[in-house]
């Protein structure tokens, strides 16, 4: 970790209606130095299919618009579904993967272009029909593959483990980065909690954390309040400190449908929960 302060970003999707450049205004405005830049197919204000065709000129356009609004980029965050079991990282299909490898490597020079050096994805997801040792073997041949291809480029490559995926606990997940040595996470506490598990449970995975989604969150609740939150924060930023975290937390409030995630105001629960984290650094 910065040994002088944590350092912070704000997902550009936590604001879906707003126009990308008044989102990117927005979150300066908000106090943030650095944004999360969601590339998703179909559901964000970049796709993946549309930067494909010129990722070092889509690159070099969004850097400039960075940094005219005084932002810098902290992680790009890729999904090459609308949902995550929309061409899962191991889809069954051999086409689906090796489209999603072109794709990948096209988001490896976008990253480069736009001066990001960390990108998110997905680990997949299990397949009706097909047998889960197989959905593992795929999603750890790819995520392998991935690793060594952002290596390459002097990038580090992240999966968050995620409700509905094929690591739906610590246990999971901690297996899954010893079968794919190097691999770090994009920890996002809320998918864990949600389906309650324990903070205690969660805490190993910080040590392989390079990236940190931070929302407020409760058993049953994909995304809360912060006055609701179950979410041990406190535990969270302390072993931050221990391990002397290099990577961003990014406040990573959604508005979407899914697990209740359109119920809360995003403006102020950002702020609130921005506010909460930096007190408890500084403590």
């Amino acid at each position: 970790m910065n040994k002088n302060k944590i350092r912070y970003s704000c997902a550009d999707f936590t604001f879906p209606l707003l126009p990308h450049n008044n989102v990117l205004r927005l979150i300066k405005l908000l106090g943030f130095d650095a944004v999360d830049l969601g590339i998703f197919e179909d559901r964000s204000h970049h796709f993946p299919s549309i930067i494909a065709k010129e990722p070092v000129k889509e690159g070099i356009t969004l850097a400039k618009v960075l940094k005219s609004v005084g932002l810098t980029a902290a992680d790009v965050f890729l999904q090459t579904g609308k949902e995550p079991s929309i061409a899962a990282t191991n889809s069954p299909d051999k086409s689906v993967r090796n489209n999603n490898r072109e794709t990948f490597l096209k988001m490896l020079d976008f990253a480069g272009a736009v001066d990001c050096g960390h990108i998110t994805g997905l680990p997949g997801v299990p397949h009706d029909g097909e047998n889960s040792e197989d959905d593992w073997a795929r999603a750890c041949e790819e995520t392998n593959w991935r690793i060594e291809a952002a290596n390459a480029q002097k990038i580090v490559y992240s999966i968050e483990p995620h409700l509905g995926s094929i690591l739906s606990d610590p246990v999971t997940t901690l297996q899954f980065i010893n079968d794919c040595p190097g691999l770090t996470l994009t920890l996002d506490y809320g998918h864990f909690i949600y389906q309650g598990q324990s903070n205690e449970s969660i805490h190993p995975l910080i040590t392989y954390s390079s990236h940190f989604h931070a929302r407020a969150g409760a058993k049953g609740r994909l995304q809360s309040m912060v006055k609701e939150n179950e979410i041990d924060f406190e535990k969270i930023i302390s072993k931050f400190k221990e391990i002397e975290y290099s990577g961003f937390i990014c406040l990573e409030y959604v508005y979407d449908d899914w697990g209740g995630c359109d119920r809360t105001d995003n403006v102020s629960e950002t702020i609130l929960l921005h506010g909460l984290l930096n007190q408890l650094s500084v403590s």
